[in-house]
């Protein structure tokens, strides 16, 4: 597995490097659906940078032990980076530039962008802060072998020999108020925007718009595909192999950050011919 996910790891770096760079040089990049593709690829780069070194170190170092607050450590940066994920704002550049077009400009100033950034980010701390403290006042006294080889919420408080209602009660709500809810918001912003494409009587403008968009529907089902099948089977395939779960938590933190860069260079002409 080392090699493998070496490669996956110097991909994702170099990928959302190249991609943070580019935006940062060239000036006609400077744009809010750029700066929203920066967020995404430093979001990206940030959570491997959390978690794959653990990998690494488990399949080739033959690492086996990680001490609880670094295992918290790593859970809180991973669930933070995990909630930025969800609250993408491509969509609402989407929204925008479609059903307000000549506002475009006004509406998503430099200012209003970096304000949206920092309410998410925010909000993800916020959201994922009580984890840890919930998570440490835990006892453990059982088998501590974790299904995974980093740390996450709802793998390690099945180890504990404690009450976990606090914690299972927690980790569900933020499922469905943080998670659930951003899934709500852009289901309704893409019929908004559908319903914008739809008024364009033009079938070259409303084929260029569609297109617009077409990059951050990949971008999230990319990203709830892999979240979806993960969510219940932590809840409810406690009878399945370990295989599973791995498998599954594993193509949810390492399949978005390799491929997001490639569907946006793919997609986007501005990015890719800069790139090159």
């Amino acid at each position: 597995m080392a090699l493998p996910l070496c490669l996956l790891y110097s991909t994702t770096v170099l990928s959302n490097v190249i991609i943070l760079v580019v935006i940062k040089v060239e000036q006609s990049l400077h744009e809010p659906m750029y700066y929203f593709l920066a967020m995404l690829a430093a979001t990206d780069l940030s959570l491997s940078l959390f978690f794959m070194p653990t990998m690494i170190s488990v399949h080739w170092f033959n690492w086996h032990s990680v001490t609880l607050d670094a295992c918290i450590t790593q859970m809180f940066f991973i669930h933070t980076f995990g909630v930025v994920r969800c609250s993408d704002g491509h969509a609402f550049d989407c929204f925008v530039d479609i059903c307000f077009p000549l506002h475009y400009a006004t509406i998503l100033t430099h200012g209003v962008i970096g304000n949206i950034g920092a309410a998410v980010l925010l909000r993800s701390v916020v959201a994922v802060l009580p984890v840890p403290f919930f998570t440490k006042r835990l006892h453990f006294c059982h088998s501590n072998v974790l299904s995974h080889a980093y740390c996450l919420h709802q793998d390690a408080i099945k180890l504990a020999c404690a009450d976990t209602r606090v914690n299972s009660i927690y980790g569900l709500l933020a499922v469905i108020f943080i998670i659930v809810l951003d899934a709500l918001v852009l289901l309704v912003s893409y019929i908004l925007i559908l319903q914008g494409v739809l008024g364009i009587t033009a079938q070259e403008e409303r084929v260029k718009a569609l297109n617009t968009c077409l990059s951050h529907i990949c971008a999230v089902v990319l990203f709830y595909v892999p979240l979806i099948g993960m969510t219940p089977i932590h809840r409810f395939g406690k009878h399945l192999s370990l295989v599973v779960h791995t498998l599954m938590a594993n193509i949810y933190l390492l399949l978005p950050p390799v491929l997001n860069p490639v569907v946006y260079s793919v997609r986007a002409k501005q990015i890719r011919r800069q790139i090159l």
